[in-house]
Parts: C-alpha cells; sequence; structure tokens
C-alpha cells in the first residue's frame, strides 16, 4: 500500500514486516551498546487473496510481535574475563517465560528452515497445533544486510509472532494451584545422541517418563565436539522435582532420574554422558 504523503522516501509504502523495523533498531543501537534487547508490537499490512470488488483494494492488517537480542548473558559481571554470550535458549527462554504467564500449555518448538535464520538454529512456534511464528538465531547474512555491528561469532537473536494467532490460543479460564508445600529438587544431565534426534522429542520423553514428580525440563546447553564423536550431540537439561505430598529423598529423585534414562536409551539410543 503506498503512502500519498510519506514522511521519507523510505517510508512511501505501509509495512509488510515489524521484523525489519525492529532490526534496523537493533543496527543502530549496535553502534553504542554490546547488550541489547527489544521487543515491539505492531502492525503490518499484506496484499489480501481470494476477494473481489472493493474488498480486494483494501490490505489484510495484522499484528505482529517481535522480540531481538544479542550480546553478553549478564549485563553487568564481576568477572572482566566473562563474556559468555546470548544463545537462541536464552532466547528460547523468554518466549517460554510469555508463554506461561499467558497460561499456553499446549507448546512446542519443532525444527524449522527459514532463509532469515541460521540452518539448525531456527524453531517454529506451535500452540494448540497451530503455527503461530519463528524464533532463532539470524545469519550472518541477515545481520551483514542489516549493518549490526557484533563480532564474527556474536549471535543475533529474533522472534517474530503473529500476535494476534497467539493470543487466539489463551484460555478463558485456567486452573491455579496452590502454593507447594514441600520444596523443589534439581537435577541436571546431559545426553549424548545423533545429531538427527529433536531436542523437543526427548523433552517431551522427559516428561512423559517422569511425572507427576517431574514438574519441569529446561534445555540449557548444547555441545558438538571431538569428545563425543562425530554425528552426535551433547544435550544438558535441567530437571526439576517436586511432590505435593512429601519432601523428596535422593533415592526417590534418582530411581525417577534412572526411569527417565532407561526409557531414552531405549528408545532413541541415548547416552549419560559422564
Amino acid at each position: 500500500v503506498t503512502l500519498a504523503n510519506p514522511s521519507t522516501p523510505e517510508r512511501s509504502v505501509m509495512r509488510h514486516s515489524v521484523l525489519n523495523s525492529v532490526l534496523e533498531i537493533v543496527a543502530e543501537n549496535s553502534k553504542h551498546h554490546a547488550r541489547l534487547e527489544f521487543f515491539e508490537v505492531g502492525h503490518v499490512y499484506l496484499p489480501t487473496s481470494g476477494l473481489t470488488g472493493e474488498a480486494a483494494i483494501l490490505p489484510e492488517e495484522k499484528r505482529r510481535l517481535v522480540i531481538a537480542m544479542t550480546g553478553p548473558r549478564s549485563e553487568m559481571s564481576w568477572l572482566p574475563t566473562d563474556t559468555e554470550l546470548m544463545d537462541f535458549f536464552d532466547l528460547k527462554g523468554v518466549v517460554e517465560s510469555l508463554l506461561d504467564g499467558l497460561h499456553l500449555d499446549e507448546v512446542a518448538f519443532k525444527p524449522a528452515k527459514h532463509h532469515t535464520f541460521y540452518p539448525g538454529r531456527v524453531a517454529d512456534l506451535e500452540i494448540g497445533g497451530q503455527s503461530v511464528g519463528l524464533l532463532g538465531q539470524l545469519h550472518p547474512y541477515v545481520v551483514e544486510a542489516y549493518d549490526i555491528q557484533v563480532e564474527d561469532d556474536q549471535p543475533v537473536l529474533a522472534a517474530d509472532f503473529d500476535l494476534d494467532a497467539l493470543l487466539g490460543q489463551v484460555p478463558d479460564l485456567y486452573a491455579v494451584g496452590s502454593v507447594p508445600r514441600f520444596p523443589p529438587v534439581q537435577q541436571d544431565i546431559a545426553l549424548v545422541v545423533d545429531e538427527t534426534v529433536p531436542a523437543d522429542k526427548i523433552h517431551q520423553l522427559i516428561m512423559q517418563t517422569g511425572r507427576p514428580l517431574l514438574t519441569g525440563a529446561t534445555l540449557f546447553d548444547v555441545f558438538r565436539g571431538e569428545q563425543i564423536g562425530a554425528g552426535k550431540k551433547s544435550l544438558a537439561f535441567s530437571l526439576t522435582f517436586q511432590s505435593e505430598e512429601t519432601t523428596l529423598t535422593d533415592k526417590v529423585v534418582a530411581k525417577q532420574q534412572q526411569k527417565i534414562v532407561k526409557r531414552l536409551e531405549h528408545e532413541i539410543g541415548a547416552q549419560l554422558r559422564g
């Protein structure tokens, strides 16, 4: 849609991408700051399809939610050598916090491909079986095209969602649980699997096997290297166990963890990394 009186020649058409606008902001701010976190909710205007007459003239208006992140994981650190950078899992954590706040639980992160994102570092977010958008690490060509000032190995992360589709999945009613009486127990496990095994499938198997004592499983690290062999990857999960009836003992937690590992070994050939 062309504007009759645009503010600048570059703004002569109504935008069809919020991500484009956010990346321009990231590029400008990257000249002055190392750590950046932005989000924007905005409208896009797309050509209509399947309509005739006057209805076909008007564009389709949609709301998008875009999140962008890059830079050090910690804004301030007492360690001068602490330069750990945000990666895909930091962005995924932000998205999961948003979904949790909206009481959305039928959520899946499916492997995806898109020219905007780095291969193997992009996921399709599905809620209730419906795709609502993508999240991942931007392809280096995109970072270069927008002139985002970062080091070659610094990930620039972005999520681009159809906000109306996302909010359309929010339940009208949801259950509120009581405050837990007994403390949670945290355990970490690292699993070596074939490169082709999706992390989401492993997460589903862990949760299915560990419930009801297992209340959460978070992927926090992915490692590839000579130590684990070609065609393999190591995935580290943080597991949270909690009972509504009693304080869990180490023996009970170890038994649950062993049950999880055995199922993963049997179904996907996973090996516990020492």
